[in-house]
């Protein structure tokens, strides 16, 4: 028997992801772990009203977002941790400028650079809507077709309510194959 948790969002874990934007004329970077699909070339970053960088992404128009993998995990986590309105996290990250003038970050092996389309406020949050502009991926994430394989990257799960950071692991089956066999 399920059991009702009341109005309880259960849709983690989801990648976890470091926002970067200029923010008074220096690269800025928040941890983001709110993120989602919302098309094939659409997503959404929800980042909480108080952060600094939603000032930098109002102003510029444009952000980089950089998937975590174990590699960087420990200053993600840093950037997460401290507020761009007391500290300077310009430095934390090797980076350069995307073609958008969004600072990526060099040692993520997965970024996308996007424009905002449109931001949609709900209580406490500031809700981009981002059309993904460019997506750069390290060469050895690739696989033979040029495509991102994830079982090479293996990029960090963020998960909620125990604020954990998970490890992507095996695969469970190829996409739409099991159903395929029962007929």
């Amino acid at each position: 028997m399920k059991k009702d948790l009341g109005s309880v969002l259960a849709l983690y874990p989801t990648p976890l992801t470091v926002v970067g934007t200029m923010v008074n004329g220096r690269p800025n970077w928040v941890l983001a772990g709110h993120v989602g699909i919302m098309g094939h070339d659409h997503i959404m970053v929800s980042l909480a009203k108080p952060h600094y960088t939603n000032q930098g992404i109002r102003d510029t128009g444009v952000l980089s977002v950089n998937l975590v993998d174990e590699s960087i995990l420990q200053k993600a986590d840093y950037v997460g941790c401290v507020s761009g309105n007391k500290t300077d996290k310009s430095q934390v990250f090797e980076q350069s400028t995307g073609q958008n003038g969004a600072p990526l970050i060099d040692e993520a092996k997965l970024t996308m650079e996007c424009t905002v389309e449109d931001i949609y406020e709900t209580k406490g949050f500031d809700n981009f809507i981002l059309r993904i502009d460019h997506t750069y991926a390290e060469e050895s994430i690739l696989n033979e077709a040029g495509k991102i394989d994830f079982h090479v990257f293996k990029p960090i799960l963020f998960e909620m309510p125990g604020y954990t950071n998970l490890k992507t692991g095996g695969i469970a089956a190829k996409c739409m194959t099991l159903g395929k066999e029962k007929q």
